[in-house]
């Protein structure tokens, strides 16, 4: 079969509420996707040997501590084959920064699921793929849902939403990231209280009526309290005429969302700096398979 190329999409997070641990230690949440359209593509071929992960990115590890290679033993075992994967290359040309709170390793995981099934040409169904998934990583089910979604317990049980109007969206990226277990360490030595500083939404009415509020992570608190510059980014973010600005899943990435390709490059423009990535992006919508 010849090569399978699929896009690994990024997502922010509108929203992310967090509730104490569950009894199987994950924190419980409630959290509303947005596919972006900031992706990595990620290419499956055959070729003779040892299964292999190959990188663009500095710094990507390449080996089974990549949720790729996990999803491919499992995907292996599912179809009942024995022995570890084989003869089988998968590149990934990433554009998705690592921990910025963009998911960009569950989407690759997530777009491995699928492009290995069809190279291996499996048949296996969408729920067995789903629950692998699911034992992958939190968001990882979700991206192979995509555009906009809500995500509970883990994140890992998905419902797809109506896709959201097509707005503009700057990333502002500091130069350092912030692992997730460590965001939901700070959040809980502050005693778990939930996030209340709002400024994300401008005026009173909802932006996105049809979602439930408030817009807010909860994790912003804990996270800007060890980067205060994450906060800074926020404001200048509102300043600049984002209709919401939010820090993503547990950071590092800020996001400001606004309703023209113009205000949003004006703002990219405002806020650029030598030590930091800025973007502009737009919301994408359901993945289509």
């Amino acid at each position: 079969m010849p090569a399978i190329s699929l896009r690994a999409f990024a997502k922010i997070n509108l929203s992310l509420h967090v509730k104490a641990p569950g009894p199987d230690g994950f924190h419980q949440l409630q959290t509303i996707f947005q596919a972006i359209d900031l992706f990595d593509r990620v290419r499956c071929e055959t070729r003779r040997g040892p299964f292999e992960i190959r990188c663009s990115m500095p710094g990507v590890p390449v080996d089974r501590s990549n949720l790729v290679c996990r999803a491919a033993e499992y995907v292996w075992t599912a179809a009942g084959r024995a022995g570890e994967p084989r003869d089988t290359v998968v590149t990934l040309d990433k554009k998705i920064p690592m921990q910025a709170g963009l998911g960009g390793g569950s989407s690759d995981a997530a777009v491995a699921l699928l492009a290995l099934r069809r190279l291996w040409k499996l048949r296996l169904a969408d729920d067995d793929l789903y629950a692998i998934a699911a034992k992958l990583g939190s968001d990882v089910p979700y991206f192979l849902i995509g555009g906009t979604a809500l995500g509970l317990r883990r994140g890992d049980e998905v419902y797809a939403l109506e896709d959201l109007p097509r707005l503009w969206v700057v990333l502002v990226i500091p130069p350092f990231g912030v692992q997730t277990k460590d965001a939901y360490a700070w959040w809980d030595e502050r005693g778990r209280e939930p996030f209340s500083y709002r400024f994300s939404e401008k005026g009173s009415r909802p932006l996105f009526p049809s979602l439930p509020g408030p817009l807010v992570n909860d994790l912003e608190a804990p996270v800007i309290a060890r980067h205060p510059v994450i906060g800074e980014i926020k404001q200048r973010l509102v300043r600049r005429g984002a209709l919401m600005a939010a820090m993503s899943g547990s950071g590092s990435t800020v996001f400001g969302l606004f309703r023209s390709r113009r205000a949003a490059g004006m703002a990219a423009r405002a806020l650029s700096r030598s030590d930091t990535t800025t973007r502009c992006v737009r919301f994408f919508p359901r993945r289509r398979r």
